[in-house]
């Protein structure tokens, strides 16, 4: 079961219907989730009964559609539209994904499209990822490396050390990982969560990183990493087709290692 963070005693109620142009044969509603800080309103669901025949063949074609066409006062993130960028992170039929790579004809029944869970939401489909962004950065997501580079010259890999990132280099921070955690949504203030450190790992497995038992150190911590379960959650939902899970027990092996 999929939780949204709503102000406190509120629930989420009906909203307004948009219906359809006269004449559309092909329609479909999409059931979307609306909240604004500058309304004194609990959060509702309002209805879009779209004409597909009038748009694209991605969820994000009928948002960017509702937002031109039909409701201006629709509120969410979007940039390149081809999946490397992660802005249209949502939760989309019960499913944390990406809204430009999620098809329309995939979805049964009414579209029903929410934030990603338990993170605060700042307005409609748009989560505060302040949080989130603190904890990337505090696992230092840059080579770290006490060697000078070669004069005029790259900091050279085999084949070999360089296939060992793969997996890892094509994550896009979308978040969408982090946001299915329940590992996450209860201990969210502590524990990283998948994205994060998947990026973790991504600098510790990097051949040309000297730093690896500082990172190693720093993410020895029972909430940090530890809080992680397994649950799978993260790998099933990346849009990517990561293994985040896989990442992370990577870790918790080298910390072993470590301490044999």
């Amino acid at each position: 079961m999929v939780e949204f963070r709503l102000p406190k005693n509120s629930t989420v109620g009906k909203g307004r219907i948009f219906t359809a142009p006269t004449g559309a044969t092909n329609v479909k509603n999409f059931r979307i989730y609306r909240w604004s800080p500058d309304d004194d309103k609990n959060p509702v669901v309002d209805t879009y009964e779209i004409d597909l025949d009038k748009i694209g063949p991605m969820v994000l074609d009928a948002l960017i559609h509702i937002k031109n066409d039909v409701d201006s006062t629709l509120t969410f993130r979007r940039s390149c539209r081809e999946g490397i960028c992660g802005s249209c992170a949502m939760n989309i039929a019960g499913e944390n994904t990406l809204a430009c790579l999620k098809p329309i004809r995939d979805i049964q029944g009414d579209v029903a499209i929410y934030p990603l869970p338990h993170m605060p939401v700042i307005k409609d489909l748009v989560p505060d990822l302040d949080g989130a962004y603190a904890q990337l950065r505090s696992i230092e997501p840059w080579l770290k490396s006490d060697t000078l580079p070669p004069p005029d010259a790259e900091r050279r890999q085999s084949i070999e050390e360089r296939a060992e990132l793969d997996g890892m280099w094509e994550c896009i921070l979308c978040f969408c990982c982090s946001t299915s955690c329940p590992s996450y949504w209860w201990n969210g203030d502590r524990y990283l969560g998948p994205a994060t450190l998947l990026a973790a790992y991504r600098w510790i497995a990097d051949s040309r990183d000297e730093h690896a038992g500082d990172r190693l150190d720093a993410l020895e911590d029972p909430l940090k990493l530890y809080a992680c379960r397994t649950i799978m959650n993260c790998t099933q939902t990346c849009p990517k087709g990561l293994n985040p899970a896989r990442a992370i027990g990577r870790i918790k092996e080298l910390q072993l290692e470590r301490k044999a």
